[in-house]
């Protein structure tokens, strides 16, 4: 395989989680007597130009599906995050009712319900059907579509050059970078701005974040492989922030290169260097994850058999995906770990993609009184254990399994 920025040969593997199905792929009942599809699940970084990313993958149409089960709207700490972002979006560039917002992956209207509130004309790109519909239902419009360089020109053609676009969570999850990146390029006015928020990798080396790791996210991202993939498509970073989202996030500040409006600040040359520091551009970076990735797998089996043994039941909380990774890793079944509660509708009465673990509502949980919850979305941790503090009152305590094992 080739590096699918730079096409140079990858032969630096970063993780080989063995084989899974896709994360979001989430079983019904009547699909449980059918066979799922498992692919590859290895990661490689490409040693010219340090983008790292997934070995093989299925299509993205397999991916995010028209029954796509993943709604951002259902964690209330995002959604103040994203109303944050608006209102310092748009006092940091003077966006009112003559601007265009553009939010690429726009899912269910969790970030431009609150561009619509503000009176700032806005437009949704999302390709998976009912989160779409979802934003619809908000008042918001939406193309539903993938986005790249051919939807970009259409866009521009219809007169809908962006003063802001958004892109929360997806430069992750598209398998031609080059593709998408450029179409920002044609979309933005000569004064416009670019967000990316995406995971850090160096949050993902230093925390042992391998769960992570999934089929829909073909990249992950360093500043130093963004920064070369933007300056190849047109793209210049003028700013960056560290942000607390999804265990430890980038926000990534882009211009046009043709129009250079802003110069960049001292905090991107400041993350180039910490990651240079680092390491991120050598190979002895990349060569410690795996055993640590099998180290928690060990640590969480052991801990569900222990408590198996000694008649302790455990449940689980968050169908999330990257839950789904960590069980497959661990081979899991519902024998150790009966069932997992989600908040999500669309989630509720199908089972974990790969462990088959069966999904139920809150309710659930409240009748079996189980001593541990494992919170699989350990991300969302405080907001979790705010939620479901009542637990404490049956002697439940909350469970993390990432970077290591954690009960409290």
């Amino acid at each position: 395989m080739k590096c699918r920025h730079c096409h140079a040969p990858l032969s630096l593997p970063f993780i080989d989680l063995g084989t899974a199905p896709p994360s979001n792929a989430y079983v019904t009942e009547a699909q449980l007597a059918d066979p799922e599809k498992w692919f590859p699940l290895r990661v490689f970084a490409c040693t010219n130009c340090w983008l790292v990313q997934t070995e093989d993958y299925p299509h993205r149409a397999e991916l995010f599906a028209s029954d796509y089960a993943y709604f951002s709207s259902f964690s209330q700490s995002w959604l103040a995050h994203a109303e944050a972002y608006v209102g310092n979006m748009a006092r940091r560039f003077d966006l009112g009712p003559s601007s265009l917002v553009v939010e690429i992956a726009s899912n269910d209207g969790y970030l431009l319900q609150y561009v619509k509130a503000r009176g700032i004309p806005c437009l949704g790109i999302e390709p998976t059907a009912g989160t779409a519909q979802t934003a619809r239902d908000k008042g918001i419009e939406v193309r539903e579509a993938f986005f790249g360089i051919e939807l970009a020109e259409q866009l521009v053609s219809e007169g809908r050059a962006a003063d802001l676009m958004a892109a929360n969570n997806v430069l992750a999850h598209v398998p031609d970078i080059n593709d998408f990146v450029a179409a920002f390029t044609r979309v933005l006015k000569p004064r416009g701005v670019a967000t990316f928020e995406f995971p850090h990798l160096m949050r993902l080396v230093a925390e042992a974040q391998f769960d992570t790791v999934y089929h829909e996210h073909f990249s992950y991202l360093s500043l130093t492989a963004v920064q070369r993939v933007f300056a190849h498509n047109g793209l210049s970073v003028f700013d960056v922030e560290e942000i607390p989202t999804h265990g430890g996030s980038l926000r990534v500040f882009a211009q046009r290169v043709d129009t250079q409006a802003r110069e960049p600040t001292a905090a991107v040359a400041a993350l180039l260097s910490r990651e240079a520091n680092a390491g991120v551009s050598g190979v002895t970076y990349y060569g410690g994850l795996q055993a640590r990735a099998e180290r928690i797998k060990d640590d969480l089996v052991s801990f569900l058999i222990e408590a198996k043994r000694a008649g302790k039941k455990v449940g689980a909380y968050g169908a999330a995906a990257k839950g789904n990774t960590l069980l497959n890793f661990a081979g899991v079944r519902a024998d150790l770990l009966p069932w997992v509660v989600d908040r999500n509708p669309a989630k509720q009465g199908k089972y974990l993609p790969g462990s088959r673990i069966p999904i139920v509502n809150e309710e659930h949980l409240r009748r079996a009184k189980p001593p541990y919850v494992l919170i699989l979305p350990w991300n969302l941790r405080a907001e979790v254990t705010e939620q479901l503090a009542y637990i404490r009152e049956w002697g439940g305590q909350f469970v993390t399994a990432v970077p290591e094992i954690s009960v409290r």
